[in-house]
């Protein structure tokens, strides 16, 4: 009987996998980003599991009016709030984040 159980786990979840829309996929400069923002920038710039909130706003291809000058700008000096990266990461390392965020989709709008 347990092995009619896996396959059921594994029919199951090939029909979900199937059924949600497919990510596109990155380059190697944007996943190269991605690595980068995860190691260093989703602590801050996403919502916990837990029940402590959010520290910095949440970032996408949109943030900073999608100027890409400012957000590698942003990124390098930081602000009072945020470290900046330009002696963390090499400028290439924060154009591969900037290239990150230029695929990450727009949240959608809270409800008031």
């Amino acid at each position: 009987m347990p092995k009619y159980a896996l396959l059921l786990v594994l029919l199951t979840a090939s029909v979900g996998a199937a059924a949600q829309p497919a990510a596109p996929a990155l380059d190697a400069k944007q996943l190269t980003g991605m690595r980068i923002f995860n190691q260093s920038c989703r602590v801050c710039h996403t919502k916990p599991l837990l029940t402590a909130g959010q520290y910095g706003p949440v970032l996408s291809k949109e943030s900073l009016g999608g100027d890409e000058g400012a957000l590698r700008d942003f990124i390098s000096k930081g602000t009072p709030r945020m470290p900046g990266f330009r002696f963390t990461y090499t400028p290439e390392q924060i154009d591969a984040i900037v290239a990150y965020l230029k695929t990450v989709p727009a949240p959608p709008a809270s409800p008031k």
